[in-house]
């Protein structure tokens, strides 16, 4: 009785998303581990090739980072007309949603501009789950990664805290990389030395002044918010980018909520800021503050900036959070969830804080239509880098940036190189402080984006003498400095979309993703509108090849 009990049991979600069936009523073709935004992608790929897919997200929402937080596509730092797919039709899916509703936005899908395409979170995800409903996949939430079975190099089984679910192929779409680590698939992790690769971007990178303020407290230690007492050597690492939240926030007071006073505040945790602010007050409104992106519906997305100081992003909370279990990973969460409601109640409260800038944050408040499960709060962490596999091709700078062609493309990235922040200590001297890991965008001078280059379908592929029945899309095989150009989400979707539809055919014809014929693969990417090839007239810019050698 309990085995029947357990194999009919059927879940309704919440909304438009699709039924949840029970993992262990039947086996899937192609079963996707993690609902991010190349997860979506790569389901309604391959169910649209014929597949019978499930999705699995260890948390109750889908849509990754798109449908929690992060509003503005940087879809405007690529080659649009070397984009397609999937990731150009939920655009379209969103532009026609708000058209319907009678919204007028102030940019089109128009693949010849950068206009910076926008929407409101919760617009993202009922396109996603309109989209996961429409190709028939079976969504799983809150199935959380507990083992993976295998039969030497082939995964038969994923257990998770809600059931097991079988499959012929897999596919990792998560942010950390957390079913290629389970099925025992090589992975770094950190930085690599600027000799592994010959990468001139790898390793230390000081692209930041140098901040010559008192770093040490009375006891000689470092000021909180300060990574730790020194650089350490630049021979690689496991520091990884800084973390953030992408807190959406409302301007219209009909549909705002308070931010939450922060527990347990404490002044003196933000002491390395007011030293700065008292030492630079011309620039603290820039250099210490929070990058904002106008939205749809009078709202704005709040994202760590780059270029500043001290933002939003926790550096150096993020180390442990790819390598940590999810109960870990909750208090991380957590942590950087407090630590954004201090910096904004800093910023708003504090006396040393310029009174401009104090009115400026005093005036947030959170949107009340969005996230509310959740409260107003985005329940996605920006994870901008997780594990790394170490599989068929690893892609490094020289990809990037001047080793553009490759014979098996699987679609086209042009994404500047850059990194946020990856740590924050005190000069060698003693007398100031550093950000230390920032790759600023390397753009091509004159344009919006960065080098376009050809993603190969074998940087998806882990080492078949591992495994044979994964692709690996968001974790991809790849340096630090080339995920720096990789990760962010129209790539990942891009990559997620041919994933799926190769995904669908290694199921089909029986063969090891490793043993896949390209140029099927080729013809079925095309078929659904992705794109791999550049254009015959396009000129591929490479301009600085001799100062990668």
């Amino acid at each position: 009785m309990k085995h029947i009990l357990i194999t009919i049991a059927a879940v309704l979600l919440v909304g438009c998303t699709p039924t949840l069936l029970h993992a262990k009523s039947r086996k899937y073709e192609v079963l996707v581990y993690g609902a991010t935004p190349a997860g979506v992608c790569a389901s309604v790929a391959a169910a649209r090739e014929g597949a019978s897919v499930a999705l699995l997200s260890p948390y109750d929402y889908v849509g990754g980072m798109l449908t929690g937080g992060l509003s503005l596509s940087d879809g405007n730092q690529c080659v649009r007309q070397l984009m397609g797919g999937l990731f150009v039709e939920f655009y379209q899916r969103i532009h026609k949603h708000y058209r319907d509703a009678g919204v007028t936005l102030n940019w089109e899908i128009d693949l010849t501009k950068y206009n910076k395409w926008t929407n409101e979170p919760h617009v993202a995800e009922k396109v996603f789950n309109d989209m996961l409903k429409e190709a028939g996949v079976d969504v799983f939430l809150e199935h959380r990664l507990t083992g993976v079975t295998k039969e030497s190099a082939r995964i038969i089984m994923l257990n998770t805290s809600k059931g097991m679910l079988h499959a012929e192929q897999f596919i990792d779409a998560t942010y950390e990389g957390d079913l290629m680590a389970a099925a025992k698939v090589s992975y770094a992790l950190g930085r690599e030395s600027k000799k592994q690769y010959g990468e001139s971007l790898a390793g230390h990178q000081f692209p930041k002044k140098a901040v010559i303020i008192e770093p040490f407290n009375a006891a000689g230690k470092p000021l909180p918010l300060l990574t730790g007492d020194s650089l350490g050597e630049d021979k690689g690492d496991g520091k990884i980018m800084t973390y953030s939240f992408r807190v959406v926030i409302s301007t219209d007071p009909n549909n705002r909520l308070p931010i939450p006073e922060p527990a347990n505040y404490d002044p003196a945790r933000f002491e390395l800021v007011r030293r700065y602010v008292k030492a630079n007050p011309k620039v603290a409104g820039s250099m210490v503050s929070i990058d904002e992106y106008p939205l749809p519906g009078r709202k704005v997305d709040l994202n760590n900036g780059i270029g500043r100081q001290i933002s939003s992003g926790l550096v150096g909370a993020s180390w442990a959070w790819p390598e940590a279990t999810y109960k870990e990973r909750e208090k991380i969460w957590e942590a950087h969830k407090q630590y954004t409601l201090e910096l904004i109640w800093f910023l708003k409260t504090d006396s040393g804080v310029p009174e401009g800038v104090r009115r400026k944050f005093a005036a947030y408040g959170l949107a009340k239509d969005e996230f509310g499960k959740h409260g107003g709060w985005p329940p996605a962490l920006y994870v901008r880098e997780g594990r790394r596999m170490i599989g068929e091709h690893v892609l490094t700078q020289h990809d990037v940036r001047t080793n553009a062609r490759k014979k098996d493309s699987i679609g086209i990235s042009s994404f500047p190189i850059d990194s946020h922040d990856c740590q924050r200590v005190p000069t060698a001297d003693g007398r100031g402080w550093i950000n230390e890991g920032t790759i600023f965008p390397k753009r091509i001078n004159g344009n919006h984006h960065g080098h376009p280059y050809q993603v190969p379908y074998r940087s998806l592929t882990p080492k078949r003498s591992e495994c044979v029945n994964l692709l690996v899309p968001v974790c991809l095989s790849s340096s630090h400095v080339a995920l720096s150009s990789i990760r962010v989400e129209p790539t990942w979707m891009m990559l997620g979309h041919s994933a799926g539809v190769a995904a669908a055919m290694a199921s089909k014809t029986k063969v090891d993703v490793q043993q896949l014929p390209y140029n099927q693969l080729k013809k079925r990417l095309k078929k659904q509108n992705q794109v791999i090839e550049f254009p015959t007239d396009y000129v591929i810019n490479e301009e600085l090849k001799a100062a990668d050698k």
